[in-house]
Formats: C-alpha cells, sequence, structure tokens
C-alpha cells in the first residue's frame, strides 16, 4: 500500500510516498481502508522539526483517518465488517500512520459514522472538532464576549459555532483576508476582523464594552502578548498552542495584578476511550443534523500531500484540509 513518510526534517518536499505492506488486524483490532485522512497544523510543525516534541525518523505522520472496516481480528464481531467508521489514531497505541490506503486501529476506538456523514467531515471533527468542544467544556462563553483568532481554520471554524451555540454573548473573530473572513461571517461570527490590518488591535477594543471576556489562542507566539492587551480585567486567557508559549514572567505577573488567568489546553489528557466515544457521537450527530457545519479547505490525493503542507504552511487553507485516495 501507499504511505506518506518523511526521513529528514525540512519543508514540504521532504515528505514522500512509499509502498509498505498492508498492516494486519491483529486481535481486537479492524483494518480500515481510509477513505480521507485528516491534516494537522502541528503536523507541519513536527515534519519541521518545529513542534514540542521532536518525532523519531522516519516518521509516519497522520493521528486520524477515516473509512470503511475491511477485515476484523481475532474477538471483534463480525458484524464491524463493511461499516464506515472514524480511526481516530491519536489515541490509540499507535498514533500516526493516517496518511495512507489502510490501517489497523483497536475495534474499540472505531466510532461508526452516521450515514450523512461524509468521510471528509468525520475527519474535521476528530482532532479539531474535538479540540473545540473540549476548549468551551472547560471554558463555557455563556453571555460572555469571545475572541476566536484563525477563525476560519478547522478548529476555530468549529469553535465560533459551537460557542454561538452555547449562548456566547458576542463573537469576536480573526481571520486572513475577505474570503476567510466572508466564511467566519456565514457561520456566524458577530464581528470578523482582518488579523492583518495594522490597527486589528484597535478594531477588536472598539468592538467590546470593556475588554474581551475570554480569548481561545490557538495560535501563540508573537500574538499571545497582543491578546493580553485586549483582555478584559478577570478575564480568561485559554492557551492551546503547545510549543509556542512566549509570555514572560512578568506578563503573567501583570496578569495576577488584573486578576486574569490563564488556562491551559491539552486535549489527549481528557481522552479516555469512553470520553473519545462519547464526544466523537456528539459531534457526528450534530454535523449530521445540520447543526454544525464542517469547511472542507481542500481534498488532496494522497501522493501530493506535501501540496497539502504548503497550503497549510502557507495560511493559504481554510478549514480543514484532508488526504483522499
Amino acid at each position: 500500500m501507499k504511505t506518506v513518510q518523511f526521513s529528514r526534517f525540512g519543508g514540504p518536499e521532504v515528505l514522500e510516498v512509499v509502498d509498505v505492506p498492508v498492516p494486519s488486524a491483529g486481535a481486537g483490532e479492524v483494518l480500515v481502508r481510509i477513505a480521507a485522512a485528516g491534516i494537522n497544523f502541528f503536523e507541519v510543525l513536527m515534519r519541521a522539526d518545529r513542534y514540542a516534541v521532536t518525532p523519531r525518523l522516519p516518521m509516519f505522520p497522520g493521528v486520524e483517518a477515516a473509512g470503511v472496516v475491511e477485515a476484523v481480528g481475532e474477538g471483534v464481531d463480525q458484524l464491524l465488517l463493511g461499516r464506515r467508521v472514524a480511526a481516530p489514531l491519536f489515541a490509540s497505541g499507535r498514533p500516526f500512520g493516517g496518511y495512507a490506503e489502510y490501517v489497523a486501529i483497536d475495534a474499540g476506538l472505531a466510532v461508526p459514522l452516521p450515514d450523512a456523514l461524509s468521510f471528509e467531515d468525520a475527519c474535521a471533527l476528530m482532532v479539531q472538532g474535538l479540540t473545540a468542544l473540549h476548549l468551551l467544556r472547560q471554558s463555557p462563553v455563556a453571555d460572555k464576549q469571545v475572541l476566536i483568532p484563525a477563525a476560519a481554520g478547522g478548529v476555530g471554524s468549529l469553535l465560533l459555532q459551537l460557542a454561538k451555540a452555547q449562548g456566547a454573548r458576542r463573537v469576536i473573530a480573526l481571520a486572513g483576508g475577505e474570503a476567510k473572513l466572508d466564511l467566519v461571517r456565514s457561520l456566524g461570527a458577530d464581528v470578523a476582523i482582518d488579523h492583518r490590518a495594522d490597527n486589528w488591535v484597535a478594531e477588536v477594543r472598539d468592538a467590546t464594552e470593556s475588554g474581551v471576556d475570554t480569548i481561545f489562542d490557538t495560535v501563540g507566539g508573537a500574538m499571545t502578548k497582543e491578546f493580553l492587551d485586549l483582555l478584559s480585567q478577570g478575564g480568561e486567557l485559554v492557551f492551546a498552542a503547545l510549543g509556542r508559549f512566549q509570555l514572560s514572567a512578568s506578563d503573567l505577573e501583570a496578569m495576577i495584578g488584573r486578576n486574569q488567568s490563564l488556562r491551559g489546553f491539552a486535549l489527549l489528557p481528557l481522552m479516555s476511550p469512553e470520553e473519545l466515544r462519547a464526544s466523537l457521537r456528539q459531534l457526528f450527530d450534530l454535523a449530521a443534523g445540520g447543526r454544525l457545519r464542517v469547511a472542507i479547505g481542500g481534498r488532496i490525493p494522497l501522493d501530493r500531500a506535501s501540496a497539502a503542507h504548503r497550503l497549510i504552511e502557507e495560511r493559504c487553507s481554510t478549514g480543514k484540509v484532508v488526504l483522499v485516495p
């Protein structure tokens, strides 16, 4: 089968398609023929060795896929054969290898898909959907003013909608360029601001009454300090950009003086198998029922994975980018 690997760190060109044997479904596992595999920004960082954790080489990226069960291992219900399922590899003992034609995963982690849900949408609702859902479970936003950076991206586009559904008083969305601003407006943003404009901070400030109550920082880096300037007295900065934290001790001391709080977010520690299945079922049902819109920004052939990475790295994509056979 075809799979994608990188054996050195660097730009998108280090991704290469190689042939490897099709994995077998071991005891308690299912073999999934992949119809779509999701790409996440942290994989782009990992490929360039800019992530918080340096992977061992060669690396076979891809932590989420969706497809059809083609074989079952010992002890697995034969009724799973032919079922459309999500394969959340990030929660398994073998958390990578999704950029491929087949993958084996614990049968207990393979979550059936509603008939009305596409494979591509299922991929968008795994890492990114779960992140959006659990960000709001940890930091509810009912009747609050909320700032969502990268709101046209995979996490942001879902977080925006879920925040509105939770009863946020005002959702301010940051995005780059008119097409992305149109997208976030169509998803329900109360205010859409181009973060590439020199005066974007002033625009956010003008859109609020007394600062932003909750900021979901999925970007990190130098922008985090700018977000602090927009946070209200007693506001909360939720940091979900692992490996890109640049606040200093003096920044944190200033937050204390303004009664502000900093909350970290990491998805995996929240994901027991039971919680994973329940949360994915919730997201899948919302999307299949039309109550949550999934934005797919690109369906790119598996053998052009480097082009998909380049699209994301250059900030040219909206929503979720997926690889397809």
